[in-house]
């Protein structure tokens, strides 16, 4: 009898492989990025830490700043309106949100195709570099933790996505024979992992684990650039200077109205808007302040020759371009500083000059007009803020304050250098992103209370309403309220101790119930009066008139 049983003898397949689960390979991809920026952010921290905090090489702030270099005025004015004070806040979270996903593409595509994941990651590593060396004052050496990242990251990259692809064959590696084939299954098991095959948990901890390593080297390294190279702080050691002139604020500016605006505001809720993604922690030992272009003789001067001045305390409201009709980007300090004209007179500005274009320890400038720097004005080189150094985010140890100007024309935070120009040779910063050049502050008016809501009517039968108005170096001569469409009602004015500051309101109101509608306007010391006409801030400051509506109970 013949043996019909046929024999398979094809030879058997080597272990064949497949590509990774997407969300194995997403995984691997966010853990390697994490990796790339915690080694690159590491790097960076340190050499600031080593050579005293100069350059960018953070590929994070680099791309960051970069990326508000390039911001639109629409945009600006939308992610302050929106955000306030917390837009720098609001912008790490979205490039943390955008690193998250552009890892999870590289990690996924790279699973399936190593020359074009890789090309992507090497792109985006591209981009970063660019970045860094776009950032003011950035060496070739500034490039070096992004590139030391990018190698570790590629390598990290790899080597998850290769523990994650595992067999898709039996593990005898052989096919069922036709016997077998017509066999009935049993309900298909879960095939054990082969000998030194990594598991699938296994995998996913080594991912987290590299993507937790790479988190908490982000942080380390941010936390080193912060610190910065540790100095003297020469302000602290020799104390701020004493004023020849010094500012008493009389009782009769200040206002006992639950809610209403404090006439000078405290450091910690002064608001801050400025272009510097992270605070510079500047060393005053080494800090210096240059003066020059149109100029006979040009001048630098270092923080103890600066303090040797005679200063001068000036009460001086600031308000930035992107504050909307009612908004909280204002604020009035106590500031003490050197007058900006008495160093300009001592360089000898040249006929021609017209303007003067400040610049930060981190490139910001700002084209302030001459004439405003060398009138009568309290236009200061400030060290102090009510009666202390200046805090960090302020612009220690150095920074600009001029009355009757936005800040985004003329203070100057982390001052280094005062070039005497022209508007037609040289711009600021934010004059070439859409912004006027000139930016002279618009008289404004705020109602601090009542809030928005409802209003329970006192005892007394009349209702606070309180405020402030504001027209720097100008003045505020008269403010009005209004309820609803009736008659406008003069408030009463507190006192006005300059007029480089804001001055207080307070109106009482015969509230009587229903809902209502409060809307104030001011008249500035050369009798205009503030305009009803609705502009958004860009491009050269907002104008309306503010209202809230209430329900009185």
């Amino acid at each position: 009898m013949v043996d019909s049983t046929v024999t398979d003898v094809r030879p058997s397949p080597g272990p064949a492989t497949r590509s990774p689960r997407a969300s194995a390979a997403a995984l691997s991809g966010i853990a390697a990025t994490a990796v790339t920026l915690g080694v690159a952010e590491l790097l960076a921290g340190l050499l600031l830490r080593l050579s005293g905090g100069s350059g960018t090489p953070s590929p994070l702030l680099a791309v960051g700043g970069a990326f508000v270099d390039r911001t639109p005025p629409w945009l600006k004015d939308w992610a302050v309106e929106t955000f306030g004070t917390a837009d720098k806040i609001a912008l790490g979270v979205g490039m943390g949100v955008t690193l998250v996903a552009l890892g999870a593409l590289v990690g996924w595509l790279t699973a399936r195709s190593r020359p074009l994941g890789l090309g992507l990651f090497a792109v985006v590593g591209l981009i970063a570099l660019v970045a860094v060396a776009s950032r003011p004052s950035t060496s070739v050496l500034d490039l070096l933790p992004t590139l030391v990242g990018l190698f570790v990251g590629a390598r990290v990259l790899l080597s998850l996505l290769s523990r994650t692809e595992v067999g898709s064959e039996p593990a005898t590696g052989t096919e069922p024979s036709v016997a077998e084939a017509g066999r009935t299954e049993e309900p298909e098991q879960r095939i054990p992992d082969r000998p030194g095959e990594p598991t699938r948990r296994g995998v996913l901890g080594a991912a987290a684990g590299a993507g937790v390593l790479g988190a908490l080297a982000i942080a380390a390294g941010q936390a080193l650039a912060r610190t910065g190279r540790v100095g003297r702080d020469l302000i602290a050691l020799l104390g701020l200077p004493t004023p020849a002139r010094s500012v008493i604020v009389p009782a009769e500016a200040m206002s006992d109205v639950p809610g209403h605006s404090a006439y000078v505001t405290p450091n910690a809720e002064f608001y801050r808007i400025d272009t510097a993604l992270f605070v510079p922690k500047m060393d005053t030992e080494g800090w210096r302040l240059r003066v020059t272009g149109m100029v006979d003789r040009e001048i630098e001067m270092g923080i103890e020759e600066l303090l040797a001045e005679n200063h001068v305390e000036a009460l001086v409201t600031l308000t930035c371009v992107s504050n909307s009709v009612g908004g909280n980007l204002v604020g009035n300090a106590r500031w003490i500083g050197w007058p900006v004209r008495e160093l300009l007179a001592r360089a000898g500005v040249r006929p021609e000059a017209d303007m003067v274009l400040s610049r930060s320890v981190d490139g910001f400038t700002a084209g302030t007009p001459l004439e405003v720097l060398t009138d009568d004005r309290n236009a200061l080189i400030a060290v102090g803020m009510n009666g202390e150094p200046l805090p960090p985010e302020h612009g220690f140890p150095v920074r600009l304050v001029v009355p009757g100007l936005y800040g985004y024309v003329s203070a100057t935070k982390w001052l280094t250098e005062l070039k005497v120009t022209r508007f037609d040779q040289d711009e600021g910063y934010w004059t070439p992103r859409g912004w006027s050049a000139l930016g002279p502050i618009k008289t404004a008016s705020r109602i601090d209370v009542p809030r928005r809501g409802d209003v329970q009517v006192p005892s007394s039968g009349t209702v606070p309403v309180a405020g402030v108005a504001w027209a720097q170096h100008r003045g505020i001569s008269k403010v009005e309220v209004r309820v609803d469409d009736s008659p406008w009602n003069e408030a009463e004015l507190l006192a006005e101790p300059t007029v480089d500051a804001w001055r207080l309101w307070t109106w009482q109101w015969e509230a009587q119930p229903g809902e209502h509608t409060l809307t104030v306007r001011a008249t500035d010391g050369d009798g205009e009066l503030q305009t009803d006409a609705v502009a958004s801030p860009a491009p050269d400051g907002a104008s309306g008139w503010h209202s809230v509506t209430v329900r009185v109970e």
